[in-house]
């Protein structure tokens, strides 16, 4: 075994690295009805910064490792991840926790996907049954709110949102493959951060508002929680591989659901409890390929 390859340590930084992400997106939901969303987004990457330069510090890549011969491509995948971002907040503030993440479990099969089209990657049976049955979850979990009233329109609103956040997140790990063939992790990181602190900022003419004291101090833990959860999920595929640490992606799912239990007091719908195993097979087929 060699020293990088400790696989009880990249689980266990897997799974620090989603329970830190759950506690981004309650620190986010409990203030979005309090502050406007550009404003979460800016905290969120102002305060993501000082984690992840001290990591960079200590790996010796700050700041020569922020170096780049493509800055276009890095712009590119920046603006998917600010804008995925921004859409996945937006659905979180529309929709139970649990929902949103769910939806979100269609990021690595749409990769999958748009790597085969963009990138010349192998579309595989496995990656093709993996879409079929993400997409099936994900009708199964809309297809009453179409039933019903325009009552539910927001929530609606909130399933459009979150798969554009799925789908703005494909677009941008299919860019994070193609940097990494030249580009540090470090860099990628750093300018993704930047571009959301930026079109963050940029919302400031529409409106800001003074948040109080605890709205702020989950502001600041929202970034702070978010560049560590980073950190954590990095090193996690240092040490371990990606194909080992498959299915506790899905561990990840288990803190908003317990979150939206006990912290908000939400129930879980009849149409989460059905599509959430659709989903989630569909997302370890497209990721047990891998292991084969």
């Amino acid at each position: 075994m060699s020293t990088l390859d400790r696989p009880s340590l990249g689980i266990s930084l897997r799974l620090l690295s989603g329970l830190l992400m759950a506690g981004m997106f309650v620190s986010v939901k409990a203030v979005s009805d309090a502050v406007p969303l550009g404003q979460i987004v800016f905290f969120r990457s102002f305060f993501a910064i000082l984690p992840l330069v001290i990591f960079l510090w200590v790996r010796g890549e700050f700041p020569g490792g922020l170096a780049t011969n493509r800055p276009g491509a890095h712009l590119l995948r920046a603006s998917f991840g600010a804008l995925a971002l921004f859409a996945s907040f937006a659905a979180v503030a529309r929709l139970n926790q649990a929902e949103a993440i769910l939806i979100s479990q269609l990021s690595p099969i749409l990769m999958a996907l748009g790597a085969a089209v963009i990138l010349s990657e192998r579309l595989t049976k496995w990656r093709i049954w993996g879409l079929a049955l993400g997409f099936s979850g994900v009708v199964v979990l809309v297809w009453p709110e179409l039933t019903r009233s325009s009552d539910h329109d927001a929530r609606l609103f909130g399933y459009a949102i979150g798969f554009a956040a799925a789908v703005l997140t494909a677009l941008a790990l299919i860019m994070v493959r193609s940097l990494n063939r030249t580009e540090s992790p470090g860099a990628i990181a750093m300018y993704f951060v930047l571009a959301s602190m930026v079109g963050g900022l940029a919302t400031l003419p529409w409106g800001w508002e003074m948040p109080s004291v605890p709205v702020l101090g989950l502001l600041v833990l929202s970034g702070l929680y978010g560049g560590f959860g980073h950190i954590a999920m990095t090193l996690a595929f240092r040490y371990t591989e990606a194909s080992r640490l498959a299915p506790f992606e899905y561990v990840a799912l288990l803190w908003p659901i317990l979150a939206d239990l006990f912290i908000f007091q939400l129930s879980l719908s009849p149409a989460f409890l059905i599509a959430a195993p659709i989903i989630l097979t569909g997302a370890f087929i497209a990721a047990a390929e891998r292991t084969r």
